[in-house]
């Protein structure tokens, strides 16, 4: 089986987005290239890239044109991903739904939908435990359809 080892986005601003993915997700700069026409930066744990920037490009994310739906960060608890809800609150970040949402009606996965600042979607998740939110329907369905 193929085990996921890191994504790579473009960015239309290397030091904004490197900002965000650190002060905001928590992610440590492992590396970073200002070399120019070769801006990027690797961001992950101590021990593994696990999102890398590559500032080449302009405009914003679109939904229109095939790439990344989204990407997913999975924690292992309700109150984990309250935590980074209250962080990406108190920095501005722009959510996708209000609140910890199912993935479907009636579902114990889920978890809070937000974008980086290219507009890129984001979600942090868990498998279990989300049992008491809803769907947020009002907002659009969930995961596949936001």
């Amino acid at each position: 089986m193929l085990v996921l080892g890191h994504v790579g986005l473009n960015v239309t601003e290397l030091d904004r987005s490197i900002q965000f993915y650190k002060e905001v997700l928590g992610f440590t700069l492992r590396m970073k290239s200002e070399e120019p026409g070769r801006k990027f930066a690797f961001l992950g744990d101590d021990q593994v890239n696990r999102v890398t920037l590559w500032e080449q490009s302009e405009g914003s994310f679109s939904k229109q044109t095939p790439g990344l739906h989204h990407l997913a960060f999975e924690v292992e608890s309700v109150e984990i991903i309250q935590a980074y809800e209250a962080r990406l609150k108190e920095h501005g970040v722009k959510f996708i739904y209000n609140g910890i949402t199912a993935h479907a009606e009636g579902g114990d996965s889920g978890g809070i939908f937000f974008e980086d600042p290219d507009g890129i979607r984001l979600e942090i998740c868990v498998r279990q435990g989300i049992g008491g939110h809803t769907n947020n329907v009002a907002h659009g369905r969930a995961c596949g359809f936001f």
